[in-house]
């Protein structure tokens, strides 16, 4: 049956005159208001070929026509579409889908015992040696974030895109830390990524949620820039290999080679690091090896635990707790250290969360042997420290968290150092 020329014109005219919000919220509408547009179109050229068979006709003149439809076009360029990535939306006139999210976050500590220097959060590197009730209080900011992140569509897969930002950058203490500090940026294509983020040597899937910024010692936390490709195959694990930006003064890159192996009760993980220590123009390679595993003991609680063992550290990161290198004559010594991390997390109900950890660092070296001759009897032996957190959501994208943290410090030489701390958070997240 063929449809009435005015009821088709009132049907185009109807459709133009609906608000821009009407129109495609999501990629199935943005599919449809195109096959729509196909629609028209024919129904368009359907007229035309009427028109020229009978021109009296009562019917919307083909430029009329015309109009309405680059009006619908112009509402398809301009609508809002949801993107390819939770919470994104589609850059109008492209593919590109775009993320945006954060959070505002405010931090308050008391120390109960003696507050180590260079940090907000938890040093236990540097924590004051020997008995000491002279904590401090500090109340900061400077840990919010924002960030974007994006992906588009291609041949052979999608292109993505993170660049990720905080204000907790670090400077000698005679400046403010209140500064705008690069966390993440990075393009990631065809299982190539290329720029900054976690280590590859990092196991951020066994890292245990703390309220505190540092989190435990024992674990890798480095953010360095890479060029890193991953080869997932899913029946079998997932492979990555990466060449990582040195540790201050080295020349030669850190090459880190990585598997993951996910599974319907946990994952599993095994790295590998070599890495370049300099000091003074002298170098050494040191190596580094790494096991991580999470096992889900119910569908709410889940134990998880890593294991590193690394031959020195220049910066501190690939080992957090680890001694520094040191120069011996021309020779340079690393300190040989393993660390551990156990955490235990478990989701209460929808608003409340909570997770107790431990994380310990131990030296292989002793008091008398040329590691230690040439560092110092105040090096660390032993690092232990404790967290028992949670977090309460009282309403949607505002949490609140709590979290009693403890210590021990332990030099070489036997000297001690006790630390014990309340860490109160408020943060409030967007998308």
């Amino acid at each position: 049956m063929k449809l009435n020329h005015t009821f088709l014109a009132l049907l185009a005219a109807g459709l133009c005159s609906l608000p821009p919000a009407a129109f495609a919220q999501s990629a199935k509408d943005f599919e449809e208001m195109r096959n729509e547009l196909k629609a028209l179109r024919a129904e368009l050229n359907q007229l035309k070929a009427q028109q020229a068979q009978a021109p009296a006709a009562p019917a919307a003149s083909a430029s009329a026509w015309n109009d309405r439809i680059e009006a619908v076009e112009l509402k398809q360029k301009d609508a809002v579409v949801l993107g390819d990535i939770p919470g994104s939306f589609r850059l109008p006139g492209s593919e590109t889908s775009i993320r945006v999210y954060g959070f505002a976050e405010a931090n308050m500590v008391k120390d109960f015992k003696g507050t180590a220097p260079g940090d907000n959060f938890t040093n236990l590197m540097e924590q004051p040696l020997g008995e000491s009730r002279q904590g401090k209080s500090s109340l900061t900011a400077q840990t919010s974030r924002f960030g974007f992140e994006t992906s588009t569509p291609t041949s052979i897969g999608t292109f993505n895109t993170k660049i990720e930002a905080d204000f907790y950058a670090y400077c000698g203490v005679e400046c403010n830390r209140n500064r705008l500090r690069l966390r993440h940026a990075y393009g990631e294509y065809a299982g190539w990524l290329i720029g900054q983020t976690w280590s590859t040597f990092m196991d951020t899937d066994n890292l245990p949620e703390t309220v505190d910024f540092n989190g435990p010692p024992g674990a890798t936390f480095r953010r360095p820039a890479q060029i890193r490709y991953t080869y997932n195959n899913p029946d079998l694990a997932k492979f990555q290999f990466a060449l990582e930006e040195p540790t201050d003064g080295a020349k030669g890159l850190n090459f880190v080679a990585r598997v993951d192996k996910a599974f319907d009760w946990g994952n599993v993980n095994a790295r590998l690091l070599s890495h370049e220590q300099r000091v003074d123009g002298f170098s050494k390679r040191g190596l580094g090896v790494g096991i991580g595993a999470g096992y889900k003991i119910t569908g709410t609680t889940t134990l998880m635990a890593q294991y590193t063992r690394l031959d020195g550290d220049g910066d501190g990161a690939y080992l957090v707790g680890a001694n520094y290198p040191v120069l011996d004559g021309s020779t340079v010594r690393l300190d040989r250290s393993h660390g551990v991390v156990i955490g235990l997390s478990n989701v209460f109900s929808e608003k409340m969360r909570g997770t107790v950890s431990l994380g310990a660092v131990r030296s292989r070296h002793r008091l008398g042997d040329d590691y230690v001759n040439a560092y110092g009897g105040e090096g660390n032996h032993k690092l232990y420290q404790w967290h028992a957190g949670m977090y309460y959501l009282p309403i949607k994208n505002v949490e609140l968290g709590s979290e009693l943290i403890g210590g021990r410090r332990t030099t070489f030489d036997g000297q001690k150092g006790d630390m014990l701390r309340l860490n109160l958070q408020a943060r409030y997240l967007f998308n």
